[in-house]
This record gives C-alpha cells, sequence and structure tokens, in this order.
C-alpha cells in the first residue's frame, strides 16, 4: 500500500502562480536521528540563496556550511541541496558555471532581489541557526557526525545487498571493533 504526503498543496500553490519560497523563517523542527525537518517548507532555499550570495560555492561546500552553522546538529542531504539548487537555476535566482566537471552555484540579480524583498525572514532563519549553533557548540564535530552517517550507510548498504560469509562478518567486525579501539583511546 502506497501513501501521498501533502507537501502544503505546492503544486496547487505553484499552478496558481504563488511564490514557492513559503516558509518565512517560523522556526526549525527538532533535528538528529529522523525526530523531523529542520526547516520549515521553502526556509532551505533562502539558506542556500544567501550562502550563494556570500560566496559561490559546490553543493558539498553548501552541505558542509549549513552543517557548521548549526554545529553539526544537521546536515542536509544532497537528495534535498541539489534539487533546491536546480530550482534555484530553474526559477532564476542561480546561474551555474562548470570547472574541472563540477558545477559551481552563484546569485543572480533575481536572486539578490528576492534575498532583499525577504531580508527579515532570511535574518531570522541565520539567527536561529547561530542560537542551534551556540546551543551545540560542546556537541559533536559536524565531521564526526558526517562519518558516523557515512559508516551507517556503508553498513546498510552492504547489508541490503545480501547475506555475508563468515569471512566476511569477521572482517566487518574487526573493523568496527578497531575503529571503536580507536575512538576510546582519542
Amino acid at each position: 500500500m502506497f501513501h501521498r504526503r501533502d507537501h502544503g498543496n505546492s503544486e496547487r500553490r505553484h499552478a496558481r502562480g504563488e511564490a514557492w519560497f513559503g516558509g518565512g523563517g517560523r522556526g526549525f523542527h527538532r533535528m538528529r536521528g529522523g525526530r523531523g525537518r529542520v526547516f520549515d517548507q521553502g526556509d532551505l532555499r533562502f539558506v542556500i540563496l544567501k550562502l550563494i550570495a556570500d560566496k559561490p560555492s559546490h553543493g558539498y561546500e553548501i552541505i558542509k556550511a549549513i552543517e557548521e552553522k548549526v554545529a553539526g546538529s544537521y546536515s542536509p542531504s544532497p537528495g534535498v541541496v541539489y534539487p533546491t539548487l536546480t530550482l534555484l537555476e530553474e526559477m532564476g535566482y542561480a546561474k551555474v558555471s562548470e570547472t574541472d566537471g563540477k558545477k559551481l552555484y552563484s546569485i543572480t540579480p533575481e536572486g539578490a532581489a528576492m534575498l532583499a524583498a525577504n531580508e527579515a525572514t532570511v535574518a531570522a532563519l541565520f539567527a536561529r541557526m547561530a542560537e542551534i549553533n551556540a546551543a551545540h557548540g560542546g556537541g559533536p564535530a559536524p565531521q564526526i557526525v558526517r562519518a558516523a552517517q557515512n559508516l551507517r550507510m556503508a553498513l546498510r548498504m552492504r547489508m541490503a545487498r545480501g547475506p555475508l560469509s563468515e569471512s566476511q562478518i569477521d572482517a566487518i567486525v574487526a573493523a568496527l571493533d578497531a575503529a571503536a579501539v580507536t575512538v576510546e583511546r582519542t
């Protein structure tokens, strides 16, 4: 059985010509561990647009910048960031140049106008991210959080490929135990 989520009737709103930039910085949802979204609908677009206005960036750099701004308590997935960048490009708010096979995103005059028109919302979003950063200042380093997520994903992907032989199980257990010992001694 398939379920379809209602995402605020965005398709209908778009069809009527209403702005895609919604959310208005009303706040953040809970963080980490699948406990909800960090940004309200449309907020991530403002955050990404502001980041590329400050410094043209690659998608990975944008993910890292957001992660740093909230002290590692949230890291947007590439599956959210790259489609948002594409949408910003399609809307005329961002432009792309390619160097060494990588896309570099920067803001357009239309994007700058959008940011200026929503200055209070953008300021509120970045102020809230600064609050989160201060609250999690003593929390885990973003690099450690990312590495732990990478390990979790690698394990899931390997387990999904099928049964493991005894030697494969032994190798994985040895690698995990070695990592645990290294972390404990650090």
